[in-house]
């Protein structure tokens, strides 16, 4: 009996992380700021487990059946709090914060009272260092397996909804099974076993239902219709549709419209790659739709382009979905590209190849993940891989609305000794966005394009180069890695701007 109610001191503790786990994911890709999100969701979680063990003192009777309640409401309150809290979001988008931090805090609560409660049920049999010794060992054990499971499995193809809900069973699941291993001890138990089973219906129906009641909510998010939706390990990718208009949405941001992406694309490519008529190597870091790439291959004297994406569902999705192959020209089919499904970090570290033009189309630096790829080290460590005459291209958010991000960019490309050419097009889904060419001589516009454009020539190129004062310079720190400066910037810029 003592090893039963042990192993599910393994199963209390992977249910309590996963829905830590959970809360933090979610906030992180409704909210950004991974950082700030888990930070807090994981401080509020474990200020509640604290009060959750200090209140269990004052259960003093029936403890088996006051642990098959927690049980319960813990499996049902953490079991839907990821849909509960997606609902919020949806629908009272306000509150969110609120909603999100009571949830975190009552789960916290109950999952205190849990192994206080089971260490008192042990004592009985057991003397107090191997209660000790024996429930903490399952406790980590069961941390650890969920902390594995969770980004590998449950939420590529659970999803989070689901996971919540699947722990939510488990719990349940422990409370059946103390009621069986103590049913002797247990007196007029009719009440809980009708607990149990109403608890059990409900998360069994909530996890049928997860995939429709997740759609609902997600469109309640977005203007127009959800063609496509999917948890990587890495984001939440959605992808809307309105008459012939495609938009991408990574973690609820938008990438870009269909309709004017190649206004974005071409501003991004050609400025650079057009005056550097000798290029042949390519390297494109992030990109992972393939626009860009469609760009480059326009150039037939290229030989050979590397892209680096870190997440291999966008790869996949834009080589596989008709649309969206139509939409890239089937660029990521292209016999001279070679993809790669790689920190672009670490994989600038571990190779040694140069290149010719190198295209950094990373997310805009919402959170300190994707802010050490605008850093200084970065920078460093890119510039490594450029021929000598080579150019660099990075996308820098906008310069209107992240007017001091935009210029961040610029001084931390100029701090690592590149020469900085800062340039921004207008891009209607976005506004006025920014982009900063890098390289080790002064920039030379080219002088007409030999490849097809729907947006760029050669008067249109001379204005991009002009910001007019409101985006003029502002002083701005460097980026580096230990202060990350610009995830400050941006957050402050852009809260106040609605996209």
């Amino acid at each position: 009996m003592n090893q039963a109610l042990l192993f599910s001191v393994f199963v209390v503790a992977s249910c309590g992380l996963a829905y830590e786990l959970i809360a933090g994911a979610l906030s992180s890709y409704l909210l950004g700021d991974s950082v700030t999100q888990f930070s807090t969701v994981i401080g509020t979680y474990l200020f509640a487990m604290g009060i959750g063990s200090w209140l269990s003192r004052y259960i003093e009777r029936n403890l088996i059946a006051r642990f098959v309640q927690v049980e319960l409401m813990v499996g049902v309150l953490g079991g839907f709090s990821a849909a509960a809290l997606f609902f919020v979001f949806a629908w009272f988008s306000a509150p969110f914060k609120l909603a999100l931090y009571l949830a975190v805090f009552g789960i916290g609560v109950l999952v205190g009272l849990e192994i206080p409660l089971i260490m008192r049920i042990l004592k009985r049999d057991l003397t107090f260092k191997d209660v000790v010794s024996q429930v903490l060992t399952f406790d980590y054990l069961g941390a650890l397996a969920v902390s594995i499971l969770f980004p590998l499995l449950l939420v590529p193809h659970l999803g989070l909804v689901r996971s919540g809900l699947l722990f939510g069973l488990l719990n349940v699941a422990v409370s059946l099974w103390a009621l069986w291993l103590f049913r002797a001890q247990l007196h007029a138990a009719y009440g809980l076993k009708m607990q149990a089973a109403v608890a059990l219906v409900v998360l069994v129906a909530g996890f049928v239902g997860a995939g429709h009641f997740s759609s609902l909510a997600e469109a309640q998010l977005y203007a127009d219709e959800i063609v496509y939706n999917e948890s990587s390990p890495y984001q939440r990718i959605v992808i809307t549709r309105w008459k012939d208009d495609l938009r991408l949405f990574l973690n609820n941001n938008l990438q870009f419209s269909s309709r004017d992406e190649y206004r974005y694309h071409e501003a991004l490519v050609h400025p650079g790659l057009a005056a550097l008529p000798g290029a042949r190597r390519i390297l494109v870091l992030g990109g992972g739709d393939g626009l860009a790439v469609r760009e480059i291959l326009k150039y037939p004297q290229i030989e050979s382009i590397t892209l680096v994406d870190l997440d291999p569902a966008m790869t996949s999705l834009f080589s596989t979905a008709e649309p969206l192959r139509r939409l890239n020209a089937d660029a990521l089919r292209a016999a001279k590209l070679k993809i790669v499904n790689a920190d672009a970090a670490q994989w600038l570290e571990e190779n040694d190849d140069v290149f010719d033009f190198v295209v950094v189309d990373f997310p805009d630096p919402s959170n300190f993940a994707i802010g050490k790829l605008y850093s200084a080290a970065f920078y460093r460590l890119l510039e490594k891989h450029m021929n000598a005459g080579a150019l660099a291209v990075i996308q820098s958010t906008s310069p209107l609305y992240a007017r001091q991000s935009f210029w961040c960019v610029v001084a931390t490309l100029e701090n690592v000794g590149f020469v900085a050419t800062p340039y921004h097009a207008l891009v209607p889904s976005f506004g006025e966005w920014g982009f900063v060419l890098a390289g080790r001589r002064v920039y030379v516009p080219p002088r007409d394009y030999t490849v097809e454009t729907r947006f760029l020539s050669p008067e249109t190129t001379t204005a991009l180069f002009q910001f007019p004062k409101d985006m003029a310079r502002v002083d701005a720190e460097v980026n580096r890695l230990n202060n990350q400066v610009l995830v400050r910037y941006f957050e402050n810029e852009w809260r106040h701007v609605i996209r």
